[in-house]
């Protein structure tokens, strides 16, 4: 039996993002889509023309849903969950899913006193090479692992959310800070330099380098920048037996731009070209390691299932809280120029 979404804005985030994945996933029916401005009416009604469009999140409810997707700008999201969690709905909030840690908690909290679900779309957990360097990493090659560095470099000003509601941070930081929880585990310490330019709308983080020491004693270095006229992912991992590292490209986000959607070729979706995997370095050898598959729409029959039977979902809140306590510690090192106990 399948869960009744919908998805709760229709820009970038919602059609990309969003849309592909929940038409892909056979736990989901996409039940509407909220959206406003005439432009995003007409492109939701001419991607998908078998679904509803609606006006405003209450009107969604109104006509029946069990969960909702918020892929709404970065300040009304925190409103439009605790309208939902209000109404005793499901929820899957884009990133970052609040304005800061006790902001998120906040929502956390209501969820639980609701008694629904509340989780985080940290879909980039689901690339092909975060999942392929999870996996390296639970095959226990490179031994106990001592470093990552991580760098995500989008070539994409016109995507920047400018003003002090937006930046990077927020952004791609979001997504680089929670590969790295993901892949090393929780933070014990935080230091950060931001890169900030004054834009009409007020100054906005365009740049970021943050070292995060993990609580296993291991440490990571992820970097982000939009507005360089750089596109670049690389990932190394080091430990104590050899290396592992790759440079895997964005193979989702091209398809979906390309016309091609996760539903019509689930079986074959998100693999690498073989050309681009990554290598495993250690004292038996070097070698190339087959991409593992990257599916966002993993993320979706996930939250499907624990909505449905309960449970706390692919990314829980609580997964979320720690990315943004991450995100604030950031901010006071590079103000304050020190490392931030977490």
């Amino acid at each position: 039996m399948t869960i009744r979404l919908g998805l709760v804005g229709y820009g970038v985030g919602g059609q990309y993002f969003h849309a592909p994945y929940i038409a892909a996933s056979d736990e989901v029916s996409f039940a509407g889509i909220v959206a406003r401005s005439p432009e995003r009416v007409d492109a939701a009604r001419s991607d998908h023309p078998d679904v509803p469009v609606f006006a405003s999140l209450g009107a969604l409810i109104d006509a029946g849903v069990d969960a909702v997707t918020i892929s709404t700008p970065p300040h009304t999201r925190r409103q439009l969950a605790l309208e939902a969690i209000g109404r005793g709905v499901a929820v899957l909030a884009d990133k970052p899913f609040a304005p800061s840690a006790p902001e998120g908690r906040e929502l956390a909290d209501a969820a639980s006193s609701a008694g629904v679900v509340l989780n985080v779309f940290h879909n980039r957990r689901y690339d092909g090479d975060i999942v392929t360097a999870r996996a390296v990493i639970d095959s226990g090659e490179l031994g106990a692992i001592t470093r990552l560095d991580l760098r995500c470099d989008q070539d994409d000003p016109a995507t920047l959310e400018a003003g002090p509601q937006g930046g990077l941070l927020r952004d791609l930081g979001s997504h680089v800070v929670h590969q790295a929880l993901f892949l090393l585990g929780p933070a014990r310490y935080v230091t950060a330099q931001i890169d900030t330019r004054l834009l009409p709308e007020g100054p906005t983080d365009t740049g970021l380098v943050i070292t995060i020491q993990h609580e296993s004693g291991a440490h990571s270095h992820v970097s982000s920048s939009k507005i360089n006229r750089l596109a670049s992912r690389e990932l190394r991992l080091h430990g104590e037996r050899g290396s592992y590292t790759s440079d895997y490209s964005d193979v989702q986000i091209d398809a979906i731009r390309r016309g091609v959607r996760p539903g019509d070729e689930r079986e074959s979706w998100g693999f690498e070209a073989e050309e681009r995997w990554g290598i495993l370095a250690t004292d038996a050898g070097t070698r190339a390691v087959p991409s593992q598959q990257g599916d966002y729409t993993v993320l979706y029959d996930a939250f499907a299932d624990a909505v449905r039977n309960g449970g706390m979902g692919p990314v829980p809140a609580e997964e979320g809280v720690a990315v943004l306590a991450v995100l604030d510690a950031a901010r006071v090192s590079a103000a304050e120029h020190r490392t931030v106990a977490i």
